[in-house]
């Protein structure tokens, strides 16, 4: 992989919090949902965005997606301050992990998926469109969103061509007590409408009501099962199905703002 020219990295340091498995779910998400892109790809490249103050979740998104989709992908973890760059380079396992200055302009590679996470929460939610923009302009899948700091709840957004395509909330049913949580972990870009009149505060009601109606004790995951189920039947355009559902997950079109 050639080293593109230098570039001014484009957007602010992270508080960098961050923690072993912390972002489990979303990258099994992306293996699924990402996997065909970059089997496609001649030479399949992901930058792990903001990976924060210690490299391992870059670390394990790269075993991850060898794991599960290729051997051969590569794994670039970017990050504003040149401190964490330099305290991650022991950890790079070039060319297929590898550690360098950027920020939202990619430092100007062209991977096929970008993963942003814990990213623009600490940003103003005028400027999170125009970072999608960015971060998509050359054709990139983005997965962007943000989790609890153990990773047990999580929500992300798919976004192509700097367009959110999807929502997705992900938990872990053994220790998920009702989907409100999910209320404190939303993309930046709804967490301030999760208010009456708005799609998303609708979604979360609903799938507050169908999680109390389907109390049974056969344990979390069957409740959650019978939760996404009642969802679709419903009328909420809930997607994918059991398979992704076992998993804690729900996915849904994105509820807009």
């Amino acid at each position: 992989m050639a080293s593109p020219p230098p570039r001014k990295p484009v957007g602010a340091i992270t508080r960098g919090t961050t923690n072993p498995n912390r972002l489990r779910r979303v990258d099994n998400f992306m293996a699924y949902r990402c996997g065909p892109v970059l089997i496609e790809a001649a030479q399949p490249l992901v930058v792990d965005l903001g990976y924060g103050a210690t490299p391992v979740t870059a670390v394990e998104l790269r075993d991850r997606l060898v794991a599960a989709v290729r051997a051969d992908v590569t794994v670039v973890g970017l990050e504003i301050d040149p401190v964490r760059v330099t305290d991650a380079q022991p950890f790079a396992d070039p060319p297929h992990l590898v550690f360098r200055r950027g920020g939202f302009e990619l430092a100007g590679l062209s991977p096929d998926v970008v993963r942003a996470f814990n990213v623009l929460r600490q940003y103003a939610e005028e400027e999170v469109t125009a970072a999608w923009r960015t971060m998509t302009a050359g054709g990139a899948l983005l997965i962007e969103g943000t989790c609890d700091e153990l990773g047990r709840i999580a929500t992300w957004a798919v976004v192509e061509a700097g367009t959110p395509r999807t929502l997705t909330l992900s938990a872990r049913l053994a220790s998920l007590e009702h989907p409100e949580v999910f209320a404190e972990r939303l993309p930046k870009a709804l967490i301030h409408h999760n208010v009456p009149g708005h799609p998303v505060h609708e979604l979360l009601r609903a799938l507050g009501r169908a999680w109390e109606t389907e109390a049974t004790p056969f344990g979390p995951r069957q409740r959650w099962l019978a939760t996404v189920r009642r969802m679709r039947a419903e009328g909420w355009p809930v997607l994918d199905g059991p398979g992704r559902w076992r998993l804690g997950e729900l996915t849904v079109p994105w509820p807009g703002s």
